[in-house]
């Protein structure tokens, strides 16, 4: 499990230094975004706030076809949180993403404003959220300057209310959330299925409409959907916003819609595209989130992390876009050490670590495969790990006079 330091983060033995990701500029840096939306929400398209950090990056196939929002006093209640990530596919994906991206949330908004909808486990939150969806995807017709036929958009949003938690899902971007269980052990939970046409019951909704699922030969375990008498467009999930050409045979818009009750053994709540799953295992996003000293970082260390997963286990791929919204549910540090067992634990692992080397993979608790993340980076990430041992000294000795001070002027340390 990793754990907090003054000046780095550190993932299964490898190491950057977060002060320098924060700092550094590089093509695409966001800075903080907002606007007020309906019912003067706080909008968020990047940036972080107190609870939340967001952060995309585009990968090598192109226009960066992710979006994602965070909405703050959603509805105009206080202290109700949107979040959402989508994944756009297809020629105009970009488009159809962002698209849905503003208007979704708005609508659904709007919807329950209407409908005098609360936040909770009551069935009409369920009824307001496929009625925003769909229509969303309606629009998407209306919308002249999009060409949605064989375009469209995943979407995976939760909306949280004290100790209330709704989940909606399209698609095969995914939410989990942070626990901890009876032995006071981070573990993750999958609050979404990824929906796949590999799914039976998807599967046999799409051939009862008329479409085809099948693999092509060169991708043997992705199943893609299929119009009846032409071989395109190939859609790797089974409900999206968009894709019309495949909206009479099977695709559909209707999320799936699930409520959960959250505990105080809850940390917090991670969304992403696929970009981040087809990489990192569920265990290893949780345990990179919670090894994160600053919450406002913790999307962007996450996407990092993605990419060099990415060019370890795919280096013959090029890397997907990704893009992550984390909801800290708590804004405490998650992760804590006396500072002489972190000096110990980094210093012996600077002086064996050996970041050239490929050690085999090794398997969580829950059986998983763990891709080992102290293999193969890239130069600038070689750069930051060698510039750890020279910085790590000075660093404990002003991680020390730091928190004296706080601790003498009755301070708090950032989180």
């Amino acid at each position: 499990m990793g754990a907090c330091c003054s000046t780095e983060v550190k993932y299964k033995g490898r190491r950057h230094e977060e002060d320098d990701l924060e700092g550094k500029e590089e093509e695409g840096q966001q800075e903080e975004v907002t606007t007020t939306g309906h019912a003067g929400a706080i909008v968020r398209f990047q940036g972080s706030s107190s609870y939340t950090s967001m952060y995309t990056r585009k990968g090598k196939k192109g226009i960066n076809q992710d979006a994602m929002t965070v909405w703050e006093n959603f509805m105009g209640e206080k202290n109700v949180f949107f979040c959402a990530v989508f994944d756009g596919h297809g020629p105009s994906g970009h488009q159809v993403a962002r698209h849905v991206c503003h208007t979704l949330p708005y609508k659904l908004s709007t919807v329950c404003k209407e409908n005098d909808v609360a936040v909770g486990a009551d069935k009409d939150w369920e009824a307001s959220i496929i009625r925003a969806f769909e229509e969303s995807d309606e629009d998407l017709i209306l919308e002249e300057s999009l060409d949605s036929y064989c375009s469209g958009t995943t979407a995976v949003t939760v909306i949280k209310q004290d100790e209330h938690l709704i989940i909606s899902n399209l698609g095969d971007s995914r939410a989990i959330l942070c626990t901890r269980d009876n032995e006071n052990q981070l573990i993750p939970i999958q609050l979404t299925v990824d929906l796949k046409p590999s799914i039976p019951s998807e599967a046999e909704r799409i051939l009862k409409c008329g479409g085809r699922v099948f693999a092509m030969d060169e991708e043997s375990n992705v199943p893609r959907v299929w119009m009846p008498h032409h071989d395109c467009p190939g859609l790797a999930m089974a409900r999206a916003f968009g894709d019309f050409c495949l909206k009479d045979h099977g695709v559909i818009a209707i999320p799936q819609v699930s409520y959960r009750k959250l505990t105080s053994k809850d940390e917090f709540v991670v969304l992403a595209t696929d970009g981040v799953w087809d990489v990192l295992t569920n265990n290893e996003v949780i345990r990179i989130v919670a090894s994160v000293k600053k919450q406002s970082m913790a999307a962007k260390i996450l996407v990092y992390y993605a990419v060099q997963a990415w060019r370890t286990k795919y280096p013959g791929s090029k890397v997907d876009d990704c893009a992550v919204v984390c909801l800290f549910l708590k804004k405490r540090p998650l992760l804590t050490r006396s500072l002489s067992d972190m000096s110990k634990n980094v210093a012996s692992q600077l002086d064996g670590a050996d970041s050239n080397l490929i050690s085999k993979d090794r398997k969580t608790e829950e059986g998983e495969t763990v891709i080992n993340c102290d293999i193969t980076v890239d130069p600038k990430a070689l750069d930051e790990l060698n510039r750890v041992k020279a910085f790590t000294k000075s660093s404990r000795l002003g991680s020390l006079n730091r928190r004296k001070t706080s601790k003498d002027f009755g301070g708090t340390e950032a989180n």
